[in-house]
């Protein structure tokens, strides 16, 4: 069975049985409207997003949520020798995995992101850690659509952004397109219950008017399914592991802000500006009412080799 081209119509993800009856429903209507079919937009609202075009909480990614990120880094990196090594961050966000690339003796980092907001973090964040242009690159970039030669880098790293990405194939054949022969990749992929708690709560309280046909930009993976993504892609001597952790937070009001920070609630494009501090408002105390205090991570980790 090989992987889909187009994204998927059903939810991938875990969610209780009304939830995911309700998103499905939903999600067909998308399917039918052609809304799943219109992947530039999609892509457009993940970008304005991270660019805090519809929440404030997306300046607070790092305070919120870099603990969280750099243990998923730290996992995915673990063991990878980057010395000497020419490395190519994709979906790099605020820096995290290209800092520690470089800490681990990469020669040279290119980091990028479809977010400029989300860039100019890591720059500032590489700046503070004195690394100069010498070291480290930023590129706003589509990773479905790498602006770089073929053979270009020694290794290539994606670090959970795979889940928002419309065209996941496209996107490895990419990265793939990019590496030097016997290059590595390393992809991060959202497993099937990733930050399902919070989904489900959102998915809850929102006014559904405002997302009547719209399939929210997540596509969690299987372990599977990822691997057969880079097979296809021509990736060889492929290994595969998966982590989960629940994150733990003191009341459900800090669990809201983490998973707004962190996801930049960018499906408030279809919520109309005068109404997205109250729906924020809601959410959040629906999260505090609930007691949502727990959010799972859940992470697909792959590795493989060009030949």
């Amino acid at each position: 069975m090989r992987c889909n081209l187009l994204p998927i119509i059903f939810w991938t993800g875990k969610l209780s049985l009304p939830m995911m009856l309700m998103v499905n429903a939903n999600n067909i209507i998308a399917w039918l409207t052609g809304n799943t079919r219109d992947t530039a937009a999609m892509k457009n609202r993940i970008r304005q997003g991270y660019n805090g075009a519809f929440s404030e909480h997306v300046t607070r990614y790092d305070e919120l949520g870099e603990e969280f990120q750099a243990k998923a880094a730290a996992a995915q990196l673990e063991g990878t020798d980057f010395r000497g090594k020419e490395v190519l961050d994709v979906g790099c966000g605020t820096g995290t995995v290209s800092l520690l690339a470089l800490r681990k003796g990469a020669d040279k980092v290119v980091c990028g992101d479809i977010s400029t907001y989300m860039l100019e973090v890591a720059r500032t964040k590489a700046d503070r850690q004195g690394y100069g242009a010498d070291r480290i690159d930023f590129r706003q970039l589509d990773a479905e659509s790498l602006p770089f030669e073929d053979s270009s880098f020694d290794f290539v790293i994606t670090g959970m952004t795979l889940g928002l990405l419309p065209n996941p194939k496209k996107a490895v054949t990419e990265m793939v397109r990019v590496l030097r022969p016997g290059g590595l990749l390393s992809v991060g992929a959202h497993g099937p219950e990733h930050y399902w708690e919070a989904c489900d709560a959102s998915f809850r309280i929102i006014n559904k008017l405002y997302v009547l046909g719209y399939r929210l930009e997540f596509w969690p993976r299987t372990e599977e399914e990822v691997r057969r993504l880079l097979a296809e892609a021509g990736i060889v001597d492929i290994r595969t592991r998966r982590l989960t952790w629940r994150n733990a937070f003191k009341t459900g009001g800090e669990a809201y802000d983490f998973f707004a920070a962190i996801s930049s609630t960018w499906w408030y494009a279809r919520v109309p500006p005068t109404k997205r501090d109250s729906e924020t408002r809601k959410t959040r105390d629906y999260f505090n009412r609930k007691k949502v205090v727990n959010i799972t991570d859940d992470i697909i980790l792959a590795y493989g080799r060009k030949p």
